[in-house]
């Protein structure tokens, strides 16, 4: 009974902007249960319905052209193209792709797209989901910081797989690119931080909004049928938080890709879906998050774009360590310092450090990524927190666990999320301190072309011959130049 009032009362926003709560006390459960013969409890004035959230995401998809895209915003869509791509290629030999598609192949269908980095082909479905895990497995994707999204992989993955089945030009790729981007994020606004607060993986349940609506575009679905794709993405909801540190947190951004693409698909033969599927009562906003915000998703529309607002990692692990990282990178170099002189490592951080990183033991190079204090000892003793130091040898290096046991670190409600303070304390008793007010990576202190250039190199070097990589970064740069952007696909093929 307690759980159908519930229900029961759970309802959208009144209106544009403002936020519904739930409040699941068994007071409010107390009546209305079906069968009874009693009536629900009075509650006053009748909240008025919620806005036609699906359907205007599926008007605005629909009506978007390229030529209405600001050139800034088009020129961020194509810095995340870049970004994906170099990731998909530098994850795409590790063991948690290799076991996925040896699981797959005997089941999969014609070679018709490729998985980038090597020199299979396997159908686009499946190449949408082993592309968007190769291109997380590493964590060294991007960004979108107001909601922790990783925006690229479920969005490109679907897109570049479907873009080499049924070539499109490269300015219709991009203005995919950039809708997906808009869906996902947007969505993802309205729903964080209640929704991630639950244990949901956002990347996986919002994720599948971005890859149905990018598909969907190329597709060239109509109203009906975009909305309809938008209702089957709304029903797949895949990513909990339980699983960081584990080969299946890529597994959501893939799965968000191919859940995306198949919603696209069923869409465009008529497949349908509630008209309602995100606001409607029992439907998407209700299921997934206690509170959520539609104004975020409707307002600004053309004019504010969450495309614009995607970042990138220089280091490959969680975003939320970037700022302690930056720190103790900083305070190396400045000082020459190394792990014989440490004392102890004080850090004050945001509250969401150690609940997402707050593995005091890593046994593993993917749990590695979700530990602060092993982060924090390889920066200082390497000067760097590329994929080389997530290694399965780096965490358990004995000068790597020594050191950090000597981490210590404490919760600061007044740091925000791209802050941290690190506090080295050396043997010889000085104390070095450092505060990052931004972190490298952030909007404020985005990383250039040039970064994002020698990042993919180094992700694409021992897997793609260094002529081919030149090529590739060209070709990504000028993606909107190209008749057909499925041709980087095939570009990113590994030699057989």
């Amino acid at each position: 009974m307690a759980n159908f009032a519930r229900r029961d009362i759970l309802r959208a926003s009144a209106a544009a902007g403002v936020t519904a709560t739930v409040a699941p006390t068994l007071a409010s459960a107390a009546e209305g249960s079906p069968g009874s013969g009693s009536q629900p409890l009075a509650t006053g004035t009748a909240s008025p319905p919620p806005p036609a959230v699906t359907q205007f995401l599926a008007r605005k998809i629909v009506e978007a052209r390229y030529e209405d895209i600001p050139a800034p915003v088009r020129k961020e869509a194509v810095r995340t193209f870049f970004n994906w791509t170099g990731c998909a290629i530098g994850g795409s030999h590790h063991e948690t792709v290799s076991i996925a598609l040896s699981a797959l192949r005997p089941f999969a269908g014609p070679a018709q797209a490729t998985l980038l980095g090597r020199a299979d082909r396997i159908d686009i479905m499946h190449a949408a989901f082993l592309n968007g895990a190769s291109s997380h497995v590493f964590d060294f994707d991007d960004t979108h910081l107001k909601t922790i999204i990783h925006p690229g992989g479920p969005v490109a993955s679907a897109l570049l797989a479907y873009a080499e089945y049924a070539p499109v030009s490269g300015r219709d790729f991009i203005n995919a690119l950039v809708l997906g981007v808009e869906t996902e994020c947007r969505l993802g606004n309205s729903v964080y931080p209640s929704h991630y607060a639950l244990g949901w993986h956002i990347t996986g349940t919002c994720g599948v909004f971005g890859a149905a609506a990018a598909v969907g575009k190329l597709l060239g679905l109509d109203e009906k049928q975009m909305a309809y794709a938008l209702g089957v993405a709304a029903t797949q909801q895949t990513g909990l938080k339980i699983m960081f540190g584990s080969m299946t947190k890529s597994f959501h951004p893939g799965r968000a890709a191919e859940s995306g693409m198949l919603a696209a698909l069923l869409a465009a033969k008529g497949f349908t879906s509630s008209d309602k599927a995100i606001e409607g009562k029992d439907g998407w906003g209700g299921a997934v998050s206690p509170k959520h915000n539609w104004a975020e998703v409707i307002e600004g529309w053309g004019s504010r774009y969450e495309a614009a607002l995607n970042t990138y990692k220089p280091f490959a692990c969680g975003i939320v360590i970037h700022p302690a990282i930056d720190a103790t990178i900083q305070l190396r170099n400045e000082h020459h310092l190394t792990a014989e002189q440490i004392d102890r490592i004080e850090l004050a951080i945001h509250p969401l450090v150690l609940s997402l990183t707050g593995k005091t033991e890593p046994q593993t190079g993917l749990e590695g990524k979700f530990s602060v204090y092993h982060t924090v000892a390889i920066s200082l003793v390497q000067g760097k927190a590329g994929e080389k130091q997530f290694s399965d040898a780096a965490v358990r290096d004995p000068v790597i666990v020594s050191l950090r046991k000597k981490v210590a670190a404490a919760v600061n409600p007044s740091i925000k999320e791209d802050q941290a303070r690190v506090k080295i304390v050396l043997k010889d008793g000085r104390v070095l301190e450092k505060f990052i007010e931004h972190a490298v990576g952030s909007t404020t202190n985005p990383m250039s072309d040039q970064m994002l250039e020698a990042k993919f190199a180094d992700l694409a070097e021992g897997i793609l011959p260094h002529e081919r990589v030149k090529r590739l970064i060209e070709m990504c740069w000028k993606v909107e130049e190209l008749p057909s952007a499925g041709a980087i696909a095939q570009a990113a093929a590994a030699v057989a």
